[in-house]
Formats: C-alpha cells, sequence, structure tokens
C-alpha cells in the first residue's frame, strides 16, 4: 500500500467539467480531468482493504488496490498492465461508467469513496500519452476462423481477446462504422469518438478484420456465414424500441431515441443526413419520455441543437436521495442523480426539468404534425411483498406543447426477424438469444453475448460478457484456454 494513512489526510476529489453554459454550443468533450500529482494522492486513499468489496462489485474484477498502490508508487506502465488484465477498454468505461466499484468501496461506508472512476480513465490516458498501448498480436495462428456480429462493447472486447490468442476474427457492423451504441449511442461530448477510432485501429493492427455496412441476413446469408466461419458470435445488442400504443401515436415529430440521438453523432462526423429522415431539436419545444441514460442524453443533445424548451418525463417516482434499507453498503443503491445534461438545462432553462410518475395518455396535432402531449399524474404504492402498483390521480391530468417527442423508455429485446431467426436460435422468456453457461446458444458453434444475450445493460457489463464469450469459444476450439475472462 503506497501511503497507509492516506485516506486520512486527503479528501475525495474529482475531475471537473467545463461551465454549463459555455459547453453546450458545442458537442466537445465536457470532463477537465485531475492532474498527474492529484490522481497520485487520490489514489494513495486507498486502504487496501483484505477484501477488495470494489473490485468484486466490478463485473470486470479490475484489481483496483494494485493498482492504486502502483500508481501512487510512480509505477504507471505497471498499473496499466494490471488494468488491462482484466479490462480490454478503461477509457470507455473511464468515461460512462455509473462507477459500481465506488458503490462497494470500503472507505464509503463512513467517508467518501476512492474515486476510482477517474484513476482508471487517467490511468489509460496517461498509458496513450506515454505509448504504452500498443498492438499485441498473436505469436502464431490457429487457423480458426470466427464471425462476431455486433461492433459494440462486447463484440470488440470478445474480438480482441480472440484475435491475440491467434484465430482469424472477422467482426461485421450494419451501421457504416465500427462502435454499435458506443459510436452512436452515446454522445460525443461524454464519449468523443477518438476514443473508439483508435482501439479500432489498434484492433486492426492485431489482425482484426471489421466489415461496416454489412447486414447478416440481408447483405450475407447466415448459410453463407456457418459456411465460411468455424464460430459464430452474436453480440448484436438490444435494440428493439419499448414503444407506446397511445392515440397520435402517428403523428409526425414521435421519434425513438435511438433513431435521434445517431443523427447527433453522424453530424459531428460531417456525414449527410438526408432531409427527409433528418430529425432536430433546433428551436422545437423537446419531450423526452424515460428518466435512465438514454433520456439524459437526449436532454443534453437537444439542448445542444438549439432546443428552445426541454422536458423530460418519468413514469417511475422519483429515486430516493440517500440509500434505503434495502439496498445497504456494498450494493449499487439507486438513488436520484443528477446527470451532466440535467445541470446543462438547470442553466439553461432554470428549472429542473424532470417530472416523474407521469404517464403518457396521448397526442394531439395540427397537418399531421405533434403540437400536444397528454399526461396525467401516478401514484406509487408498495405493498407488503415490496411490488410497487401504480394508479391515476384523479383530476390530475395536464397538457404540455410539444414539437419534437423523443422515446427514451429502454429496450425490449434484440432484433428477431433476420438473422436470428434464420439461425433459429432460442430466446429466454424476456426474448433475449438463450445460451447455456457457456455462452453457446442452441445451435452448435453459435455463441452470444452482451445485451443480445442479458438485455439492455451498462458497458461494463458489456466488456465482462464479451470476454467471457471469448473465454468460452477459444476453450471450446482449443481444448483449453490461457484468456481471462473476469471474476
Amino acid at each position: 500500500m503506497g501511503k497507509p494513512t492516506g485516506f486520512k489526510e486527503f479528501e475525495r476529489k474529482v475531475g471537473s467539467y467545463k461551465p454549463e453554459l459555455n459547453r453546450i454550443t458545442n458537442f466537445e468533450d465536457i470532463y477537465v480531468p485531475l492532474d498527474k500529482e492529484e490522481i497520485k494522492i487520490q489514489a494513495s486513499r486507498c486502504m487496501d482493504c483484505g477484501v477488495p468489496f470494489c473490485s468484486y462489485n466490478c463485473p470486470l474484477g479490475n484489481v483496483i488496490p494494485d493498482y492504486n498502490d502502483l500508481i501512487y508508487n510512480n509505477q504507471w506502465d505497471k498499473a496499466l498492465e494490471v488494468l488491462h488484465t482484466t479490462n480490454n477498454f478503461p477509457e470507455f468505461t473511464g468515461k460512462i461508467c455509473p462507477a459500481l466499484c465506488e458503490s462497494g468501496c470500503v472507505l464509503g461506508i463512513n467517508q467518501e469513496p476512492i474515486t476510482c472512476k477517474q484513476i482508471e480513465l487517467a490511468l489509460i490516458e496517461r498509458g496513450w500519452e506515454m505509448g504504452l498501448v500498443k498492438p499485441q498480436p498473436p505469436a502464431v495462428y490457429t487457423g480458426k476462423k470466427i464471425a462476431i456480429i455486433g461492433s459494440g462493447p462486447s463484440g470488440l472486447a470478445a474480438a480482441q481477446q480472440l484475435a491475440r490468442v491467434g484465430h482469424t476474427v472477422t467482426v461485421f457492423e450494419r451501421a457504416d462504422a465500427i462502435g454499435g451504441c458506443l459510436r452512436y449511442g452515446i454522445p460525443d461530448y461524454k464519449l468523443p469518438q477518438l476514443y473508439i477510432d483508435r482501439r479500432v485501429q489498434q484492433m486492426e493492427e492485431e489482425g482484426v478484420i471489421f466489415k461496416t455496412n454489412t447486414n447478416i441476413g440481408v447483405d450475407i446469408s447466415v448459410a453463407e456465414l456457418k459456411d465460411k466461419f468455424d464460430i459464430i458470435c452474436l453480440t448484436g445488442g438490444s435494440t428493439t424500441p419499448r414503444d407506446l400504443a397511445v392515440s397520435g401515436r402517428d403523428l409526425d415529430g414521435i421519434h425513438f431515441a435511438m433513431d435521434f440521438l445517431p443523427q447527433a453523432n453522424k453530424r459531428n462526423a460531417g456525414k449527410e443526413i438526408p432531409e427527409s429522415k433528418a430529425i432536430t431539436a433546433k428551436g422545437k419545444k423537446v419531450i423526452v419520455i424515460g428518466g435512465g441514460d438514454t433520456g439524459s442524453d437526449c436532454v443534453g443533445t437537444s439542448i445542444r441543437q438549439g432546443a428552445t424548451d426541454v422536458i423530460q418525463l418519468e413514469l417511475l417516482d422519483a429515486p430516493p436521495t440517500t440509500r434505503l434499507e434495502n439496498q445497504p453498503w456494498p450494493v449499487y443503491p439507486m438513488i436520484l442523480r443528477t446527470s451532466t445534461s440535467h445541470k446543462e438545462a438547470m442553466a439553461k432553462y432554470g428549472k429542473d426539468i424532470r417530472n416523474y410518475s407521469i404517464a403518457t395518455k396521448s397526442f394531439e396535432g395540427e397537418n399531421g404534425k405533434v403540437t400536444k402531449i397528454n399526461c396525467i399524474k401516478l401514484e406509487w404504492q408498495t405493498d407488503e411483498n415490496g411490488r410497487k402498483t401504480m394508479k391515476e390521480i384523479e383530476g390530475s391530468e395536464f397538457q404540455l406543447e410539444a414539437d419534437l417527442v423523443l422515446f427514451a423508455m429502454g429496450f425490449l429485446h434484440p432484433q428477431h426477424k433476420g438473422m436470428l431467426e434464420d439461425l433459429g436460435v432460442e430466446y429466454d422468456s424476456r426474448g433475449n438469444v438463450l445460451s447455456d453457461k457457456d455462452y453457446m446458444t442452441n445451435v452448435p458453434n453459435v455463441f452470444t453475448a452482451g445485451d443480445m444475450r442479458r438485455g439492455q445493460s451498462l458497458v461494463v457489463h458489456a466488456i465482462a460478457d464479451g470476454r467471457k464469450l471469448a473465454k468460452s469459444v477459444d476453450e471450446h476450439l482449443m481444448g483449453t484456454t490461457y484468456l481471462r475472462s473476469s471474476l
């Protein structure tokens, strides 16, 4: 342990953000990191606990105490080696992970926890600056060919792991660029595309083959894929959005979040959006339905595009501000969190735009375009079994003006029609691709991981799933494996 008394001497300190009213004028990175010396100080707060609950809370099993000690002792190269043993892409998690590890920090029981997320990001960024992140091509090739369908975090993690042990890996992506939700689901101000591009370049130098604009089942048949590859890995994500079957749903101006957000990133990358398909918040009153991360991203993007007003509606009631008794340490607590986008909205519009316990009843419009949304307030109750039920509050109906409505209510399951139906894979009760404990589907030599397997989740879970899939695939092909997955 670098400094045994560090947690007594230093307070938690995290990086800062650019001023709200300045940063909403563009899509540039909003985060201002801590400098090298401050990161070392923050690393010294780690207590090197006998049982590192931070590591157990992390889906990847990052060995946080070890690399904290190495950072404090100025051994950045060794610290990065430790981090990379469990996490292929610490810059992704360092930028957008909600830091499940921090909720398990022992210091966090009665003080502010370690700044795990900021330390992780600083470590990988210093690694890139120092030239420590290099391609790791295999010394020997196995002759086995693997197709990975989907280039999101789970697909990329699986591809890198499998390529490094000598398999020939081809990643198929139906979009025009690699990255999946990283590329076209997360706004650039949270995850600049540079972070994706440099990893793709590294993986290409490791032998991974990327094919974009390729939709399996359309551009390439499933039969052809089976004929050319020894293994098929399904990592396409959960892409069927939750919809609202209410009157007026078919009016123009009502869109899914994942039709809206990708366009913003494409524009930032200099790509043309056909005018007939363009979705923009400029000069519009925007209603975002859904209170999660995707809804928050819609808020931040709408503000940057010049929305005159943004209101966010959430069906559920507001989370508590502190841990509940049924969510004790080290559980990641479901508490009220204010995102950077919400703070931007407060600065721009002078109000908290979040509205909880609201149901959407219908939409109204003129000349085929949405103009109003009709809502009602809800009351939530908890029964003796802890189950929540809702009822509409009589007389609480209200109406909001709307020029653009964005559905950010989550996703149901992966797209079934096309590739999955052609393969004949089975689904679980929620419509996700069913697999055994080794990530293999009911179809021999067809594996699955990520949101396509587990349902909509976090990027850190997707990376962990991709690593586990890679380990299972390698062992299936070779009889043994040296790959490490996570915990």
